[in-house]
């Protein structure tokens, strides 16, 4: 299907994101399969718009949003089968027919990790929060959250200063600013190495019951969750529930048992997510994951033959055109090139030699200059 077939049935009255994941899951026909699988209200305003696109309602709304996309570079449509579709979103059992993007695309080929905490965050709450989004964005990996007040934006900020990557996920448009006071910080996720994304289309307000559901696009999107800072009964616990039900790991901070803000993060440490001292604790458990990540993202960049780099050159050259600022894995090198492990570390050392790579926590990472160039 094109853009324009998604949105409209993004806009299908009486159908939820479930229900349309499970239909777009049997891969329909279009449109005869789709307006069949459709229950009645539904199946009647899509056929009013095949057939009568003058007199359907959804004609002047698609037709609004196309000029919305229109208006700048950095406005992006995703559904799936988009190149630049998240694929994670496939494995969680309601994901968004679409999603609405301002920004810069390339922000989704790092591996992801969520961080949520509190909104009423403590002063070692956010310190926390931007110590550990710093050591992420070092490490290359792009920090998800919510563009909400206290540890999301404390996240998102440190993590953009650093000169890493965020994504932020809304509970309203993508060009609507929520909260207000983080306009500089929406600002922001719109340059290059940020990126806004939202279910709803643009110009859509925020709303409370938005907010749930946006989460489980934080957690959908990421390898894991790192809970900083959380009360008993918070969405912070919400999100790490959710993260469990779709078989992310859940990461969390302990704190001190008579702040009421560590009282969340002490409760998921009880019920088994994994205790957070520093960085390594995440980057260890999900190391599995990001090869995996890893593999995908070099297969996607591989649709693109000039992108790509050739498995079969020889050499050390080949292996250093495989290396990004991101970790790569030896197994993920091998994979790769095609050639065996012993030929994949030689010619490592002889990067590492030439000052043209190094080893980091969770794979070899390219220098950015090399003797001799």
């Amino acid at each position: 299907m094109q853009s324009r077939e998604w949105r409209a049935l993004a806009r299908l009255p009486g159908l939820g994101a479930r229900r349309l994941g499970e239909l777009v899951a049997t891969r329909p026909d279009w449109p005869a399969g789709v307006i069949a699988a459709l229950p009645r209200e539904a199946a009647t305003a899509l056929r009013l718009w095949l057939d009568h696109p003058a007199r359907s309602p959804l004609t002047a709304e698609l037709d609004a949003e196309e000029a919305w996309l229109a208006a700048g570079p950095d406005r992006h449509l995703l559904h799936p089968g988009h190149p630049h579709w998240p694929r994670l979103l496939d494995q969680i059992a309601d994901p968004p027919l679409v999603l609405w993007a301002m920004g810069d695309l390339a922000v989704l080929a790092p591996p992801r990790l969520a961080m949520v905490g509190s909104r009423r965050s403590t002063r070692e709450g956010l310190t926390n929060a931007a110590g550990f989004a710093r050591e992420l964005a070092g490490r290359g990996w792009c920090v998800v959250s919510g563009m909400a007040l206290g540890i999301d934006a404390a996240a998102q900020e440190a993590a953009l200063e650093a000169g890493g990557v965020s994504i932020a996920v809304l509970g309203c448009g993508v060009d609507v600013i929520y909260p207000p006071r983080h306009h500089r910080l929406h600002r922001r996720l719109q340059a290059p190495g940020g990126l806004l994304l939202s279910e709803h289309p643009p110009g859509t307000r925020a709303r409370a019951g938005f907010f749930p559901r946006r989460n489980r696009i934080v957690t959908g999107l990421s390898l894991g969750v790192l809970v900083v800072e959380a009360a008993e009964k918070s969405g912070s616990l919400v999100s790490a529930r959710l993260a469990l039900e779709q078989n992310r790991e859940v990461f969390a901070l302990p704190g001190s048992i008579h702040n009421p803000m560590a009282r969340g993060c002490l409760q998921l440490i009880r019920d088994g997510a994994v205790l957070v001292r520093q960085i390594d604790d995440i980057l260890a458990e999900l190391s599995q994951w990001a090869v995996s990540s890893a593999v995908g993202n070099a297969m996607e960049s591989a649709v693109d033959p000039a992108a790509a780099p050739d498995p079969t050159a020889e050499g050390e050259e080949s292996l250093l055109r495989w290396l990004s600022d991101t970790p790569t894995p030896v197994d993920v090198l091998v994979s790769l090139t095609g050639r065996g492990v012993a030929d994949c570390q030689r010619g490592l050392l002889e990067l590492e030699l030439e000052g043209a790579a190094t080893q980091a926590a969770g794979g070899w990472v390219r220098l950015p200059t090399r003797r001799g160039a």
